[in-house]
């Protein structure tokens, strides 16, 4: 690959995109990235990256704005467990994708990699992880998050098989570590029980890696990943209470030990949402989290370890670098 080969990139202010930008310039590229006029630019501060401004749903102008890349990632994705109206979460997650992916074959660009999320795959019932090989249908994807992603991911899977998209797709798992600015719902858990503002807790399992071994599963999965192939780019499972009473550690606090039924947190959560359609900010608790906690959220990178050489470090180091960094940056209270 040639030092300067442009890398065209959406959601380059994002958590993930930021990390994925970073990684890329480390590697040499040139970075375009598409940001939205309104976003926040907080992560790309300090990088040398050539801002397009647009929105990924604007087919013409993404066909513009990727002419002469090499390569394209799209990262970019409305990452929300609930909002007023969630017609907008699939709207963007995949009005969006067909737009980036159809620019990608207009501009004849040689490989894509598009980052999915293991949102798109089957949760087992016993606990044990899942891997690429269990796809979520439509129908069981649980909310418009979900729902958006295994819609995109399908569409694709179509473009590859059709029209020769050369795309791999990357599937991260629940990333936590510096940069995350919303926060994410996983950053934010963070915050709360770093702040002592978690009482108790429901019961459910998490897969959780550094954001940057997931930016640095992306490239790889350029040079190495096989096109039309998934993989699973994860961390460590751990269950949300192993995860709190490392947050507690870091904290210094007393571990959380009430842990509440989810039946319990129902109420809470749809009082929650109404009072998130008056104010505009997005509940903590929501009807879909609490449905989605049922599950453990239990991951395998079996795949992309063996077939490129993918590692991701322990999520106890993960959460003390997000607990830094918040902690730094203010949002701890």
């Amino acid at each position: 690959m040639a030092a300067k080969d442009i890398a065209f990139l959406t959601g380059a202010s994002g958590f993930v995109g930021s990390a994925v930008a970073r990684k890329l310039l480390d590697e040499g590229f040139s970075v375009r990235a598409l940001v939205r006029k309104n976003s926040n630019r907080t992560n790309l501060g300090g990088i040398d990256v050539d801002v397009v401004e647009g929105d990924i749903r604007d087919a013409s102008l993404v066909e513009n704005a990727m002419l002469g890349a090499r390569y394209a990632f799209h990262v970019a994705a409305d990452y929300r467990l609930w909002a007023p109206d969630p017609r907008e979460i699939i709207a963007t997650n995949t009005d969006g994708t067909r737009a980036v992916m159809r620019a990608a074959l207009k501009a004849g660009v040689e490989r894509v990699v598009y980052t999915s999320s293991v949102a798109t795959l089957r949760l087992s019932d016993d606990g044990t992880p899942s891997d690429e090989t269990m796809p979520l249908t439509e129908e069981n994807a649980i909310g418009a998050y979900k729902k958006s992603k295994v819609l995109a991911e399908r569409l694709v899977e179509r473009m590859i098989a059709d029209e020769k998209l050369p795309a791999v797709i990357v599937n991260p798992s629940t990333p936590i570590g510096p940069r995350d600015v919303r926060p994410t719902p996983t950053g934010r858990i963070v915050v709360e029980a770093a702040s002592g503002r978690m009482p108790a807790y429901v019961e459910t399992g998490l897969n959780l890696v550094h954001v940057d071994d997931v930016a640095d599963g992306h490239v790889v999965a350029l040079k190495s990943g096989r096109i039309g192939e998934r993989y699973i780019l994860g961390g460590q499972d751990m269950t949300l209470g192993q995860m709190l009473s490392e947050i507690a550690r870091l904290a210094g606090r007393r571990p959380l030990t009430i842990k509440l039924p989810r039946s319990l947190i129902y109420p809470i959560a749809y009082g929650a949402e109404a009072a998130a359609r008056i104010t505009g900010r997005e509940p903590f608790a929501t009807v879909d989290g609490l449905r989605m906690a049922k599950y453990k959220m239990f991951f395998s990178s079996a795949k992309a370890e063996r077939e490129f050489g993918y590692r991701a470090r322990p999520a106890s180091e993960a959460l003390a670098e997000a607990f830094r960094w918040f902690r730094d940056a203010g949002y701890l209270k």
